[in-house]
């Protein structure tokens, strides 16, 4: 990925900012210059919370190019709490505990890095809600 691309879509990657629609009130990610749901234009920035739970999971065993390093690991389809779905790798859990219906939530983590003096990109991925302690 050129720099000024990485740029371009930081906020996606590292805050996940959507776009909602003024028109049915949809979320959209990622921004789109129509929206899904009606096809009428949805350009108001929007953050979405991160979190949702596991759609649908794979185990990825011959990963592509670049994430050969990272194999195997769980890409999870994953319905945020605003409803829009989204693709991500799964992070900090146990292979065997993965499940439909798991709640989670977006932390960042390194992505690729271009060479040994290339740029880094750092993205979203998942992992499984962490509960806040009663008081």
């Amino acid at each position: 990925m050129h720099i000024a691309r990485n740029w371009r879509v930081k906020h996606q990657r590292y805050s996940l900012t959507g776009e909602i629609c003024h028109h049915c009130g949809a979320k959209v990610f990622p921004p789109r210059d129509v929206c899904p749901e009606c096809t009428q234009p949805a350009y108001e920035p929007v953050r979405l919370s991160g979190l949702g739970e596991v759609y649908s999971f794979t185990t990825v065993y011959e990963a592509p190019t670049g994430f050969e390093a990272q194999a195997p690991y769980h890409l999870a389809l994953i319905k945020l709490v605003e409803g829009p779905m989204l693709t991500a790798q799964l992070t900090d859990v146990d292979p065997n505990e993965v499940r439909i219906g798991m709640p989670v939530e977006m932390v960042t983590r390194k992505l690729s890095q271009e060479g040994d003096e290339g740029l880094i990109q750092y993205g979203y991925k998942f992992r499984p809600r962490i509960q806040a302690k009663a008081a």
